[in-house]
């Protein structure tokens, strides 16, 4: 049984969740009251199945906005062994003397890991779905052993108009645009830099990124972007893309986002590009045995050296 302890004494078991939501009628990821999140409905979920008095937190990968979908994202969550009891069948459950897996009880742990799977497809809504639940490996934390978050951005520019049964992943572009010139001004901003001109600041946050990867392509009659990096500060996808866009039909030139990142301050002219043609496609973590290391070289506070 892979537990662990916590600072304050208590026993618990860190699960990861590879779960996929349609973000339209989400208040984005983050719990809100009075509103409909993603979190808000998994916590809810998981305390419900587990029988818990409180829902547990879970920690993600990347919190996404109103409106944005994801398909790749990771969340974990820290629970009492004994609580996984309440995923036993109900014959199971008459006979047992305890709630939590004893020792050599993998096949038992692996057996309650599925029924949790299966129990909350019955319960989550049909926009949201967890599609894995497995024992998390020692260090591993969603959030912080992250190496890389890829996104994909979904446009189409056709005159007439998005396919409607895509109209909620697609956002129309009423111009036509040159991939070539999409690419030649996004291969300027790839690098380490600080992204002040392309994030809403917070306090006390960083908007220093490492952009691994940003290119168009045209596939299935739609211009797709893919846009990977170490980290994304708040909006900063959209705003890449959508400083892109007037480059790509012609309006801008193909050096005015790279001189727009090297000012470092948001620009009027950076329109940030609607939240539903972006889906988060995948979260890449490093071997078991660098999860640590990597969960604490990310909890860094990162500076552009001079």
């Amino acid at each position: 049984m892979a537990a662990r302890q916590v600072p304050w004494g208590t026993i618990v078991v860190r699960l990861r969740l590879d779960l996929a939501y349609e973000g339209t009628d989400f208040s984005g990821w983050a719990k809100q009251p009075g509103r409909r999140t993603v979190q808000g409905e998994i916590e809810e979920a998981l305390g419900r199945i587990l029988r818990l008095p409180e829902p547990p937190a879970l920690t993600v990968a990347g919190r996404t906005d109103a409106g944005v979908h994801a398909r790749g994202q990771v969340a974990h969550v820290d629970v009492d062994p004994d609580a996984l009891g309440a995923l036993d069948g109900r014959e199971r459950t008459r006979g047992a003397t305890g709630g939590g897996p004893g020792p050599g009880s993998e096949e038992k742990l692996g057996e309650r890991l599925s029924a949790m799977r299966r129990r909350l497809a019955g319960v989550l809504p049909p926009d949201v779905r967890v599609h894995h639940v497995t024992v998390a490996p020692e260090g591993f934390d969603a959030r912080f052993s992250a190496l890389s978050r890829r996104y994909a951005y979904r446009i189409s520019d056709a005159p007439g108009g998005v396919d409607p049964l895509r109209r909620r992943e697609v956002v129309w572009y009423n111009r036509p645009l040159d991939v070539d010139r999409l690419n030649a001004a996004a291969a300027a901003l790839l690098g380490e830099h600080d992204f002040a001109a392309f994030c809403k600041r917070r306090e006390g946050a960083t908007t220093i990124r490492e952009l691994k990867r940003l290119d168009w392509v045209r596939e299935d009659g739609l211009v797709v972007a893919t846009v990977m990096a170490d980290a994304f500060c708040h909006s900063m996808v959209r705003a890449l893309v959508g400083s892109l866009l007037p480059v790509g039909e012609g309006r801008l030139p193909v050096g005015w986002p790279k001189e727009v990142l090297s000012r470092a301050v948001r620009d009027s002219g950076v329109h940030v590009a609607p939240a539903h043609g972006l889906c988060l496609e995948e979260v890449c973590y490093p071997a078991a045995g660098e999860l640590a290391r990597r969960a604490a070289e990310t909890r860094r506070v990162r500076t552009i050296s001079s």
